[in-house]
């Protein structure tokens, strides 16, 4: 049976197993929170059901968790280089630089190469919404996708993020992969035994599967047909070949325990108040919200909800009543665990 555990005490277990591995306790409690917060928003395909892929990862020393990242320029545009460090800890030092900048200048960006997956990217984008500015993250990752009418992997899911201050709203947030479903989901399906729909990938032959196995070992398809296909590598530019670091195939995931990643991002950051009085805008993210809300629904839909706001009620409700770990997970947390002298608390 599925276990509920409180977010406070795995933040804690994982926090103790990323220092167990090496990893500073600053940035083990990074990471764990980043994994914590997407179990609490509902994205168990971005939760600790990943916390030992980046253990491996550390343990083979592909990721470095000593690495501090480096940032050049001052400007408007900004460069960093990750050394191949934790993702989540550069994806936060990008972040910081990018809102700074964009409250000296306006707006900024900062291009980052030799970086690592970071997890899910509205933890991230959230940060800008909560300095009163809108934020954009993306990234590419290791392949997944076909080239539209192509079988074989060549790009990555490559995900991008906005987020948006509302007013009395929680943030307006969207994090999307360009394919169907990000790879996790399948992961998570293979895990829990269950069958996947015949929209979300094909198998290593090409032919549309239900089996998240075969899916894994085959291709992902691209979310909008073509669309997915062509905005993916769109965000393959503007993160691994403008950051003059990987793109395409070359890009190594963190299902993989071995290899450097090679992925690239791009943060940028809108000061809002450089355009327009901050309360106004919130004002009319306020109307907007409504107005949404307000539309006329289909049969059989209860509620409209805006872009975040399932992720912000799925918070709430984890903070009062706790995350719902599979079994599966709950028990290679515990073995894991145990492994490295860290008791689980459940």
């Amino acid at each position: 049976m599925p276990i509920h555990v409180q977010p406070d005490a795995l933040r804690q277990f994982a926090t103790q197993s990323y220092a167990a591995l090496g990893m500073p306790e600053e940035t083990a409690a990074l990471v764990a929170d980043t994994l914590v917060q997407a179990d609490m928003w509902g994205h168990q395909s971005h939760g600790v059901m990943r916390l030992f892929w980046y253990g491996a990862r550390l343990e083979s020393g592909a990721m470095n968790p000593n690495a501090e990242p480096e940032l050049a320029g001052l400007g408007g545009l900004m460069t960093m280089d990750g050394r191949d460090g934790v993702g989540q800890l550069i994806a936060l030092r990008a972040m910081e630089a990018a809102i700074a900048g964009a409250k000296k200048h306006g707006i900024a960006a900062v291009a980052v190469r030799n970086a690592g997956h970071f997890g899910t990217a509205m933890y991230f984008t959230r940060m800008a919404a909560r300095a009163g500015c809108l934020g954009y993250l993306c990234a590419n990752a290791s392949p997944a996708m076909a080239p539209w009418g192509g079988m074989k992997k060549r790009i990555g899911t490559n995900p991008w993020s906005w987020s948006a201050p509302a007013g009395r709203y929680a943030p307006m947030m969207l994090d999307i992969a360009n394919t169907a479903v990000a790879r996790g989901k399948l992961y998570l399906a293979k895990q829990r035994g269950e069958k996947i729909p015949e929209t979300w990938a094909m198998d290593a032959e090409g032919r549309i599967t239900t089996d998240p196995a075969a899916g894994i070992e085959g291709t992902i398809l691209p979310m909008a047909g073509h669309k997915g296909y062509a905005v993916a590598t769109i965000v393959d530019v503007l993160s691994g070949v403008l950051s003059g670091s990987g793109f395409g195939a070359s890009i190594t995931g963190p299902y993989t325990p071995e290899g450097r990643s090679g992925c690239g991002h791009l943060a940028l950051v809108i000061d809002i108040a450089a355009s327009r009085p901050l309360a106004e805008f919130e004002a009319d993210m306020e109307r907007l919200i409504e107005e949404l809300k307000a539309t006329p629904r289909q049969p059989g839909v209860d509620e409209i909800f805006y872009p975040g706001e399932i992720e912000a009620r799925n918070a709430a409700r984890a903070a009062a009543e706790g995350i719902l770990l599979p079994d599966a997970t709950a028990d290679e947390l515990r073995a894991r665990g145990a492994a490295l002298g860290v008791t689980a608390p459940f």
